[in-house]
């Protein structure tokens, strides 16, 4: 795998919406995650043709990707947000720009779909770090957050991943510009839930598992069996709180595809548990984790029975977040209840 340079101070970083255009539809909440990203890392940014326009076609998000790796002034590329159409169009990019420019890209959900072709093409990428989740969180951003991602960004090396002791997973809306100015709810977090035993090192791939199911349905091109040989599955549900059913046969695609088989570890994101349409309790969402997490090792280890699952870590949709090398060098611990990652 091939791990892009890291950054300077001043560096320039294209700002691009290969999913949903958030800036268009949420311009305040938009400008304060770049006013965090120049004050907070120093960074330039630039920002492509369709970073605003909500109703971008696919072929021109597509042109600001491919500009955006090929302009030699760009170090890095930034996701505004999500969304839920990538698959339909990332797998038509091309590959060779992309290897013969591998920059850093920063995003998670729909981008899933994206570092999954980068890392077709050999190329690590983060997951996590979006302008307008991460960037622009209302009051100011998560430290923890900021640590994780000043080491992706400008440290590198091998860092020993951190449980937070806090969570938040209950949103502000966007639409009201009083709410920049405020705190989120935050609760005590519950640490790391870990099953099996062993001391493994190996690479990672997954992502939002929604996109995966994407994947999977239509056919998209992932890692070949042999691939996952070595490979440390991690993945994560979005804020559409996806059923344990659901989460079931998407686990259930992968084992019959002879892919949680092969896979040499699990790890799994805390599930996002509220949204603003289904603003569950707490209690009622301390009860939707354990079902995933149950379900989770339920059917893994129908096909795997040995392979460590580590669960309720701090990635994809949910704050704070570390954002995970996506194809970098992955160690866990069991006996040590350590987790390494290489940024």
């Amino acid at each position: 795998m091939i791990r892009p340079p890291k950054l300077q101070l001043g560096d320039k970083v294209a700002i691009v919406s290969p999913s949903f255009a958030g800036p268009g539809q949420w311009p305040e909440i938009y400008q304060l995650g770049l006013h965090r990203l120049t004050k907070e890392f120093k960074l330039k940014p630039v920002e492509f043709p369709t970073t605003r326009q909500v109703r971008a076609s696919a072929r021109d998000r597509s042109v600001d990707l491919i500009s955006a790796f090929r302009d030699k002034k760009i170090k890095a590329i930034i996701a505004s947000l999500g969304g839920n159409d990538q698959v339909t169009y990332v797998k038509n990019l091309p590959n060779q720009v992309f290897r013969e420019h591998p920059k850093a890209f920063f995003g998670f959900s729909d981008n899933t779909h994206l570092s999954n072709h980068l890392w077709l093409n050999s190329i690590i990428s983060y997951y996590g770090g979006m302008i307008l989740t991460q960037f622009a969180f209302q009051q100011g951003m998560d430290p923890f957050t900021i640590k994780y991602l000043k080491k992706a960004m400008f440290v590198g090396g091998w860092t020993q991943l951190e449980a937070s002791h806090q969570y938040n997973d209950i949103d502000l809306d966007w639409a009201d510009p009083n709410n920049i100015s405020k705190n989120r709810v935050y609760e005590n977090n519950s640490g790391w839930f870990w099953d099996g035993q062993g001391m493994i090192e190996g690479i990672s791939w997954g992502g939002c598992l929604e996109s995966i199911d994407e994947m999977l349905r239509h056919g998209i091109a992932i890692p070949s069996l042999t691939d996952f040989e070595n490979i440390i599955l991690f993945t994560e549900t979005s804020e559409e709180t996806p059923s344990k059913s659901y989460v079931f046969r998407v686990y259930r695609a992968l084992g019959e595809r002879g892919i949680l088989a092969k896979v040499k570890a699990f790890l799994v994101g805390r599930p996002k548990a509220w949204s603003f349409e289904n603003q569950q309790t707490t209690s009622a969402k301390k009860k939707y984790r354990q079902a995933q997490r149950e379900t989770i090792i339920e059917i893994i280890r129908r096909y795997n029975p040995t392979a460590p699952i580590v669960q309720n870590l701090d990635i994809g949709h949910t704050e704070p977040q570390i954002p995970l090398p996506y194809g970098g060098k992955l160690k866990v611990d069991t006996s040590k209840r350590e987790i390494w990652a290489k940024f």
